[in-house]
């Protein structure tokens, strides 16, 4: 009586197929290709004016981003000019710093706008962000 363990050994392994693990890890690569274009990027659109005459700035800042449409965002939120108002009530506490990142096509009374409550809160550190070209 033969078992089928012991013919197996007798003539060898069989052979193993690599073409469908080849064929797996191609649709895992073209998945993961086309998968990982479509991810959109987090983050407020703003076209920075230029200034010749700019330097970089290498400390922490609270930013204040300022769209083209003119809406005031603080950290990725869209905040209301009050609500900026208590952010900035505790950047002044810590005497911290602020930039201003305003999109070249927003109003320049808004800027203002932050500019003047920045100063009225006694923040002294005020930037400016533009592109340096």
């Amino acid at each position: 009586m033969r078992f089928k363990r012991h013919t197996e050994l007798e003539h060898g392994l069989k052979p193993i197929d690599i073409a469908p693990l080849i064929d797996m890890i191609f649709q895992l690569l073209i998945f993961f290709m086309l998968t990982s274009s479509f991810i959109m990027q987090p983050g407020i659109r703003v076209n920075l004016p230029r200034a010749v005459t700019s330097e970089v700035v290498k400390q922490e800042n609270v930013e204040v981003d300022i769209s083209s449409e003119n809406v005031i965002y603080s950290n990725g939120k869209v905040v209301t000019l009050s609500e900026l108002k208590g952010m900035l009530k505790q950047t002044a506490k810590v005497k911290g710093s602020i930039l201003i990142k305003a999109d070249k096509r927003a109003s320049l009374g808004r800027i203002v706008e932050v500019w003047d409550m920045c100063r009225d809160l006694g923040i002294s550190q005020i930037n400016i962000a533009t592109n340096q070209q």
